[in-house]
Order: structure tokens, then sequence, then C-alpha cells
């Protein structure tokens, strides 16, 4: 007898195509579809942001006001709504918090009321379920920003009939990103003493939001195998390993997937010819294309090496730095999209400069600059230091960009090397965190490239491998059905 279909709760702070600034949103956005897609009642919440009507119009405000209580004040909270390819999205609408430029700040600085902010939504989330008579079989929530979901149902509503038999599951998409605040902001999230301490919330003098999520959930999982084994060691758990090993029975890593809806060159209206593992010579006009579109010498000879990264330290970009002259001394093309820390867009800049033949960096984020690069490009380069999952890598894998990546988290779960297995290999992996290593890798890409008939297969076997959400949302229902396993 088939298991019976999941009422699902998912809360978030940004979901494709509503609002975003990173991978998270792109999870959120196609997760629940493909939930959906499986036969589950799946809602979602997240905030309405200013940019989010620009995505939907105007959308009728909800009639009655939810009343959500949070450190002493009941605010008085509407909602908005709008279906997204079967999944119902909850738009929790609070001018005062929400009605802004940012989704989390401005000008390169936080809003200093985050914490009460994104209380709100873990806290309003939950009046929602309540208000629309959606009793949840388990609230799933999203990095520190729902943080206080679990948190909240386990110490606020521990005795609410409603939720007795909602579990919950928590996701780390970035255990970089904790949600850390003073100390005293535990008294506007209605947190009470007990929780301020290290068993609790507190984190080193302060609290973390990404911690409450970690310790108060039923289960807890990252977005890669690797990532998973990764942060619970003290080089890459934030402080919070000891937290992660205790908690390792209910951590898992589950891959996330693609939208292959979304991303598939057979059908990207942004590139200059459509194209297939079967007629790649589609791929040989983008290539050309984007040649010619950024002014670089229009040869199908010449490798053209890409990232598309936002420009952070975790991405590996000192390494691209340190070997920047020996780089460009190979003969390829190398073209950098993105933006994010002045300094490395400053540094970035000014090594093109001297390389006007050879390099272009663009500081800017566009999509579908970005979907032509991908298309355009030959080897995809992802030195990251760490990485939890990596979306750079299953793009370009669907397109047909062979990757060079540092093996860390995703990139080393995703991407099999010659050296490896040459019957799976689908890109290139150096593993130590050296300029030395990235070269070699890249020597090794280069020499590859150089071999156009093993150089087509390397493509063509990541361009047919199965990244679809559906694989990814299937192990998601296992992991909820766990959560679900000691509820009444």
């Amino acid at each position: 007898m088939p298991e019976p279909a999941l009422k699902l709760l998912m809360v978030a702070s940004e979901a494709a195509p509503f609002a975003k600034t990173g991978g998270l949103a792109d999870v959120v956005g196609s997760l629940p579809p493909a939930l959906h897609g499986l036969g589950h009642d799946v809602r979602l919440v997240m905030p309405w942001y200013r940019a989010v009507s620009k995505v939907t119009g105007r959308l009728r405000a909800s009639r009655r006001k939810l009343s959500v209580p949070m450190g002493g004040r009941v605010f008085q909270v509407g909602y908005r709504a709008v279906d997204n390819r079967g999944v119902q999205v909850y738009f929790i609408d609070l001018p005062e918090f929400y009605d802004r430029p940012g989704l989390y700040g401005e000008q390169g600085l936080d809003y200093p009321d985050n914490a009460e902010r994104f209380g709100l939504l873990s806290r309003a989330a939950l009046e929602l379920a309540r208000e629309l008579d959606f009793v949840p079989d388990v609230i799933h929530s999203h990095d520190w920003q729902a943080g206080l979901v679990p948190v909240y149902l386990r110490r606020k509503l521990w005795r609410d009939p409603f939720f007795a038999g909602s579990g919950s599951l928590f996701t780390i998409h970035n255990l970089g990103y904790q949600g850390v605040f003073p100390l005293e902001s535990g008294r506007i999230l209605g947190l009470d003493q007990s929780l301020l301490t290290p068993e609790g919330l507190e984190y080193y003098g302060q609290i973390s939001l990404l911690k409450g999520g970690i310790g108060f959930s039923d289960q807890v999982n990252t977005v890669s195998p690797t990532y998973c084994q990764e942060i619970q060691t003290s080089e890459y758990g934030m402080g919070l390993d000891g937290l992660l090993r205790a908690r390792s029975n209910q951590l898992h890593g589950l891959l996330n997937g693609l939208d292959e809806s979304l991303w598939s060159p057979a059908s990207d209206q942004a590139l200059a010819k459509s194209y297939s593992p079967q007629t790649l010579a589609g791929k040989a006009a983008c290539k050309s294309a984007l040649q010619k579109e950024l002014g670089l010498l229009s040869s199908s000879r010449t490798p053209l090496a890409a990232m598309v990264t936002r420009l952070d330290s975790q991405k590996g970009l000192e390494l691209v730095l340190e070997n920047w002259d020996r780089i460009m001394s190979r003969k390829l093309q190398l073209v950098i999209l993105g933006t994010g820390n002045p300094d490395f867009e400053r540094r970035l800049a000014d090594a093109a400069r001297y390389y006007p033949g050879q390099a272009r960096v663009l500081l800017q984020f566009n999509d579908d600059l970005s979907r032509r690069i991908y298309a355009g490009s030959d080897l995809f380069l992802m030195p990251s230091r760490y990485e939890p999952c990596g979306l750079g890598q299953l793009i370009a894998l669907r397109y047909g960009s062979v990757p060079l990546v540092h093996a860390t988290g995703g990139l080393a779960d995703t991407i099999v090397d010659p050296q490896s297995s040459a019957d799976q290999a689908n890109g290139f992996v150096f593993r130590e965190y050296r300029h030395e290593s990235l070269l070699e890798g890249l020597d090794r890409a280069l020499a590859a490239y150089a071999e156009p008939k093993g150089w087509q297969m390397l493509m063509q076997r990541g361009m047919t491998q199965d990244l679809s959400w559906a694989r990814a949302a299937g192990q998601y229902v296992d992991l909820y059905r766990l959560c679900t396993k000691d509820r009444p």
C-alpha cells in the first residue's frame, strides 16, 4: 500500500522567482513544486518584500489579520497569496519590517532589526498555518532566517494540540551565515532565560538563530553529503561542530537538484542557438557569439574558461588572483561575471586590464549574460574554499561546460575526475586548496581539451546526468517521513 501524501509547511526568507540573493532562493523556488509533482500538499511562507510585487503584481491583501505575539508585543500581520506551479505561496505582510529596498540590508550593511524581522516571520508562519487550518505533517524551515520556527514550535507551542503531530526539519544551506545577534535580542524575540544559555541559542556571548534551528528540530540536513561530514569538523564547523556532532544521528546530507525546466540549452531563449547532447553544433555557435559579444577573438580552437560567481573569499578567488599571470600564459580566454566584495572587484578588474585580448571581468549581475556564458564556455572554474552544494557546476554540466573544481562539499559529490574514474568522469578535480593545485588541474583540463573526441564525451556525460529535483525531492520525502515517525 502506498504511503499517504504529506502536508508540508515550508518557511524561508527568499524563493525564486519572487526574491533572491543566492542559492537558497533557487532551492526554495524549486523544491516545493517538485514535491507537489510527487503528490504532496506544500505551502510556502516568506516575507512580502517590496521587491516581490515587481514579480507578482499587486496581490489582494487578506481581509483578516494574524495576531502574532512576540516579545511582549502582539503584531497585527496581513498576508497575501499566489500559486506557483501548484504550490500556494503565502507572503507575510508587515510593512514596518518588509517594505524596504533590500531583503537583509542596504549598501553592504545589515538592517539592525533583522533578528526581530525574521523572528516575526518564524512566529507568523505558525500562526498562518492555524489561520488556514492547515495542519502540517512536517514544518520545513531554511537557514538562520527561519531558525526560530522549531524553537517556537517546541518551546512556545508544545502544548498546542494543533501542532502535536507536526514534525520539524531544518536545512542548513550555508553554515557561514548564522544569524548572530546580541544576547539582549532574546527578549524582543520572546525567548525565555533558559534558551539564552549554551544548551539553547547562546553562541560566544551572543545568540545564533541558526543554532536554534539545529538544536530544536527533529531532523537536520545540509545540501550535500560531503558538506554534511565537513561541518562536523573544527575546520568547517564555524564553532558549531560540537553541536553538529552531538546531533550526528539526526544530521543528513541531501544533494540539491537543478530545475531542468529553467536550465536547458535546448529551450533557453537567452542563447544564440539552442543545442542538446545530440546536437552540439549549437554550442559552438554559442561560443562564437559570446566571443563576439565580449570583444574576444572568435576562435573555436582557443578554450574559453569562465566563472559566474559571487565575488567572495569563499569562492576561491585568491587562488585565481595568485595564479593570474600563469593562467594568462596558457592559450585560453577567461571570462568572470559577478559582483560582491569591493576589494575582489577592484583586483580582478585591474588584473584583466593587463590582458585585454584574453580576459574579461564583468562586474554585474545579469541572468541572460550568465546563461550565454554557461553555454559559450568550454571550461567552468569553481575553485571554492568550501561549497555546501553549489549550483554553478550543476548548470555548467547541463550546458556542456566542463567543470574544474576544488574537492569540497557538493563539488566533491557531483564532479568525477578522469583520474578517479575514466568511465564516469564529467570534469576535473584538484584536492588541495593551493594555487599550485588549481594550476595543475587547469593544465590537465587544457590537455584534455586538445583531444576533441574525449572532450566531447566529457561534455555529453555531464549533459545527460540526472540532476533533476525529482530525484532530490524523493530523498526529502524519505526524510520528512523520518521526522513524523515518532509523532502521534
